[in-house]
């Protein structure tokens, strides 16, 4: 599978907090000074922070640190304690008397999950992961999983647990293309028909396509049946915690994060490509994919050590589309990793199962 961190440069920090109400985490993909960034959002409900920066057209093309977090729109105070950590360290855009750090976030909802709706994420535990990031050496291993922000995350409308997961590939042209997802997603995995099921409660038998779809024995309804207002507000409350349920039934409310990294050297335009053809990997890995209830976003990130062939016109788009396409793969891959490294959890808001894939 290879990880994110394959992409010599890159680090990743995980912190997490569980127990006493607690569900949730934060992750801190640090990536080697001089590092151009962009992101792409498909999902209909996002929480993000400093997105317009990494526009290709603005002033500062390169990151300093990127946040994934739980927390919802609460959580993205995470962002200021890697800001906080970054100026300590003299990483940022230059300005007269110091440095101001670009470190776009973008945040899970998993409010209410560890059973107190006010435990997320805040700057203290945003520092803290910058710190574990910076501990690590190049190539480290990374966590998977229940960790960092993949603490609170569920899949399947809040039935299934989800987590943490990460992958790479290596091109023959010494492009390395690795990515870390959170997954907390409306739908659920695709998987190949051949393929075989581990143990667990599993949402029922595939279909052709090889998504695994609710049955008769499966403790997961059918989408419309999942989202029409239920007569007993029991089901609908399991999955979304403890919020008041007074009013017609709202979706359950989800995102999957991505951060793509590469060693290939792409402009700021080339990341945004990159980031938008990267969606096709989370589309093909989960159904369904950017809904209004989910704030699907990816993050492209390029440290530009290994030169593209841009010796004429054909070749650099040829070398641009080889590469985008394995984003899209690794993605995939990192999904269906972070979905079969999540471990089950209980907690006073629910209890949360391992889906395996």
């Amino acid at each position: 599978m290879g990880a994110i961190t394959d992409v010599q440069g890159i680090r990743v920090g995980h912190v997490q907090q569980t127990g006493a109400g607690w569900l949730t985490g934060v992750s801190v993909v640090l990536p080697p000074p001089g590092t151009f960034g962009a992101v792409d959002v498909q999902g209909g409900g996002p929480a993000t922070h400093e997105s317009d920066a990494l526009d290709p057209t603005t002033l500062v093309p390169t990151v300093d640190a990127v946040v994934l977090t739980g927390g919802s729109a609460y959580g993205l105070a995470a962002a200021a304690g890697v800001q906080q950590w970054c100026e300590q360290a003299g990483r940022g855009f230059a300005v007269p008397g110091g440095v101001v750090p670009i470190v776009p976030a973008a945040a899970i909802f998993d409010l209410g999950r560890g059973g107190d709706f006010a435990a997320r994420p805040g700057p203290d535990m945003g520092y803290a992961a910058a710190v574990a990031a910076d501990a690590e050496k190049d190539g480290h291993d990374v966590g998977r999983g229940n960790v960092g922000a993949g603490t609170g995350a569920l899949i399947g409308g809040g039935t299934y647990k989800g987590g943490v997961g990460t992958a790479s590939i290596t091109l023959e042209n010494g492009v390395v293309v690795g990515a870390l997802a959170v997954v907390n997603a409306l739908g659920l995995p695709f998987v190949a028909p051949t393929a075989s099921r581990g143990p667990g409660p599993g949402p029922g038998p595939r279909d052709p396509r090889g998504l695994w779809t609710p049955s008769a024995r499966s403790v997961v309804p059918p989408l419309d049946a999942r989202f029409r207002a239920p007569t007993d507000p029991a089901p609908l409350e399991a999955r979304t915690g403890p919020a008041s349920l007074d009013g017609p039934a709202a979706l359950p409310l989800n995102t999957t994060l991505v951060v793509v990294a590469t060693n290939a050297d792409l402009d700021g335009a080339e990341c945004k490509r990159t980031a938008s053809a990267s969606q096709a990997g989370l589309a093909r890995a989960l159904d369904p994919s950017h809904t209004l209830a989910d704030g699907d976003t990816i993050f492209c990130l390029a440290t530009g050590t290994v030169a593209l062939d841009r010796s004429t016109a054909p070749a650099r788009q040829l070398s641009l589309v080889a590469l985008q396409r394995a984003a899209a793969d690794v993605v995939r891959a990192a999904i269906l990793d972070g979905v079969s490294n999540a471990e089950a959890v209980s907690t006073p808001a629910g209890d949360y199962g391992a889906f395996g894939v």
